[in-house]
C-alpha cells in the first residue's frame, strides 16, 4: 500500500511538473525560446556577396605558399613544374616546395635548402606523415 502511495505522488508531481514547463511568467501561453525551428533554413540574402567563394584559389584560402605571380599552371596531363628553394617540414624528413610537399624523386637532388626544378603532379587526397602541404609526387627534378 505504501508504494502505491509513493508511486502515485510521484506521478502527480511530475505531471505537475510537465504541465509547468510549456509556461512562462504565469500568463499560461507557451514560452516562446527564440530559435528557429529545425526545418528552417536561413534565406541569404541576395544584395550581399558571398563572404567565400570555396572555388576560388586566390584568396587567403587558397593553396598554401602561393606566390604573387600566381600558382604554377598544370598541363594537359595534370603535370606541373614548381622552381624554387626546398625548406625542412616539421616532420623528420619532410620536404616542402612552394607549399607542396614533396613525395619521391632522387633524394641526392631533393634536400633543404637546394634551389631546384621539379615537375610532377599534386596527389591532394593522399594521406602523409608530413602534416603539412599539399601532396606533389615528383616525376623529376634537377638543381636550378
Amino acid at each position: 500500500m505504501r508504494t502505491l502511495r509513493i508511486a502515485a505522488a510521484a506521478l502527480i508531481v511530475c505531471t505537475a511538473l510537465v504541465a509547468c514547463a510549456g509556461q512562462d511568467a504565469g500568463d499560461g501561453s507557451a514560452a516562446p525560446t527564440g530559435a528557429p525551428s529545425v526545418t528552417e533554413l536561413p534565406t541569404p540574402d541576395p544584395t550581399v556577396p558571398p563572404s567565400v567563394d570555396p572555388t576560388d584559389t586566390s584568396g587567403p584560402l587558397g593553396r598554401p605558399g602561393k606566390r604573387p605571380g600566381g600558382p604554377p599552371q598544370p598541363t594537359s596531363t595534370g603535370e606541373m613544374t614548381l622552381t624554387g628553394q626546398i625548406e625542412s617540414g616539421v616532420e623528420p624528413g619532410c620536404l616542402l616546395l612552394d607549399g607542396y610537399l614533396l613525395l619521391g624523386g632522387p633524394r641526392e637532388v631533393l634536400t633543404a635548402g637546394a634551389a631546384v626544378t621539379v615537375t610532377g603532379r599534386p596527389e591532394p587526397g593522399l594521406m602523409t606523415t608530413c602534416q603539412q602541404g599539399t601532396p606533389f609526387k615528383v616525376a623529376s627534378a634537377k638543381r636550378a
